[in-house]
Parts: C-alpha cells; structure tokens; sequence
C-alpha cells in the first residue's frame, strides 16, 4: 500500500540488496526536494517507494555507481527513461552487474513550480508541512488516489484531479520542454524493465483489478528476464500484450502534448502568486 502502482519495485530491489547490491532510486530531502540517492539495506526502502511528481536532482549518483561496479558490486538504478540512457552513455559498454529500471513517465515538472507551490502550502495552513504522499490509495483506492499533506497540526488529503499541483502537472503546464518531444519514450528501451501502473486493467483483466495498485511490468533484456525469473514465485502474475498496455498508457511510446498555455504560465510563476496561478490556469 505504500507503493504507488503495485509494488514490483521493493520486490526488485531486495532482489538486488540480498546479493550485497545497492539500489539507487528517487527520495524527499528535507526540503521536500526530489534528488536521487542510494540505500544498500531494506530498511531505506521506504524513502524509494512512491511516485513523485518532479524532477529528480541526479547530482554526483552517476559517479557513485561507477564506484560501486568497480568494486564488483551489483547496482539496481532506478529513474526516468532519459536518466537511465543518461547513465549507459556515462558508463559506456556493458556492465554485467549493473541492473537498470526505468518507469513509463508522463513527463517531469520544474522544480520552481513545485517550491512555489509548497510555500503556498505553508501560507495557507500557517503549518509547516511534514509529510508528502503523492498517490495515497488507501481511502478512496487506485484510480481516485489523493494527494496526502502532513502539516505539523494537521493532515489533508485532496483527491488528485482536485489538488492545485496535479492540476497543472496532468494538464501539461509545468514540464520540462524536452518532455514534449522526448526521445525515450519509446517501446524497445536499452532498461532492462520498464515500470509502470496498469491503467484499464479494469477493462482488460477486471477479476484481478483489486483497487490496491496494479503494476505493469515489461521485461526488455536478459537480465530484466533474470530479476522476473527470482521473483516471480512472490506476485500473482498474467501475461499481457504491449498493446493493452499503450490503449490506456500511451506515455509509454509517445510525448506528452504541448499546452500552448506553457510559456505564459513560466512567465506569470515569475512574477505573481501561486493563488493567482490557480485562478489565472485552473
């Protein structure tokens, strides 16, 4: 329940701990910032589960696990399509013991959006904030996840297609320019897995669709194959065609639209507030 799309992603990665591996993944600073960091024990796993909704400060993690394949160690890295490749051209060649897995992604936002949008948070609760959730599936389930705030007094949950932040992030407004033309999004990806939600289950395998999550799992190399083999006696599992999973999913092979909308809203985050934001876009 913690996850957001079902769970695979813990499975993979204690696959990759037991061997002494180390897992490198998306997290919250303390600054409710996203960067990238690595654990080599499930205790931290907790801080990897979850999506989020911004783009992640890499910083020196390509370095990192370069060391650790030096030392003979197996390395999970885990992130977007285009910082996964990002990682292969660092690296050059092949790696034996470097497993990768990146995620079917909509797009990332700007990280100044998400600042703003935080402090507006602060504003309007007079609180700090403490606790971030961007897809809490407990209440409502799946499909009408909500976005959970832990202030300092008090707790909200806001269903997704009413929080301000999704609002502009699933509209389009606040993403990276590259990510309406990506050149990752694609089916056959150099990943070894590609991880994502299943959406429409509910219209493909509606007996297994349980409210809880249901991950998509796509298999693009041996050792992508490998990992499922040594997990695969832990999940209930079906087999399903690539194109089931595009009809309700098309971030898989293809670039979010441009909202025409963008450049005014970069300029306005600029110069006016977040609550004017809210009333100008939404």
């Amino acid at each position: 329940m913690k996850s957001s799309s079902g769970g695979i992603f813990s499975l993979i990665a204690k696959y990759i701990l037991k061997q002494n591996g180390v897992v490198f993944g998306a997290k919250f600073n303390e600054n409710f910032e996203v960067i990238h960091d690595y654990i080599d024990n499930e205790e931290n796993l907790d801080d990897f589960r979850g999506s989020k909704y911004l783009q992640s400060q890499i910083n020196d993690c390509f370095r990192k696990v370069k060391k650790f394949l030096q030392q003979d160690r197996k390395v999970l890295f885990t992130g977007t399509p285009c910082q996964v490749e990002g990682l292969l051209a660092y690296l050059g060649g092949e790696h034996k013991k470097l497993y990768t897995q990146d995620i079917i992604c909509h797009g990332v936002p700007s990280q100044k959006v998400w600042k703003k949008y935080l402090e507006y948070k602060r504003r309007q609760k007079g609180e700090d904030i403490i606790k971030i959730n961007f897809r809490r599936k407990d209440i409502l389930g799946w499909n009408n996840y909500q976005i959970n705030y832990v202030f300092n007094k008090q707790e909200e949950n806001i269903h997704h297609n009413d929080d301000p932040y999704m609002k502009i992030f699933l509209r389009n407004l606040c993403l990276r320019d590259s990510c309406y033309n990506c050149s990752f999004k694609k089916i056959v990806r150099n990943s070894d897995i590609t991880l994502g939600d299943f959406w429409g289950i509910e219209h493909i395998r509606p007996e297994i669709n349980d409210e809880r999550g249901i991950s998509a799992l796509i298999i693009n190399t041996e050792k992508g194959k490998e990992i499922f083999e040594n997990i695969k006696n832990k999940i209930e599992f079906t087999k399903e065609r690539i194109e089931d999973i595009i009809k309700f999913n098309s971030c898989l092979s293809v670039s979010t639209n441009y909202n025409n909308k963008r450049e005014e809203f970069f300029k306005d985050l600029e110069e006016t507030t977040f609550e004017e934001l809210i009333e100008k876009y939404l």
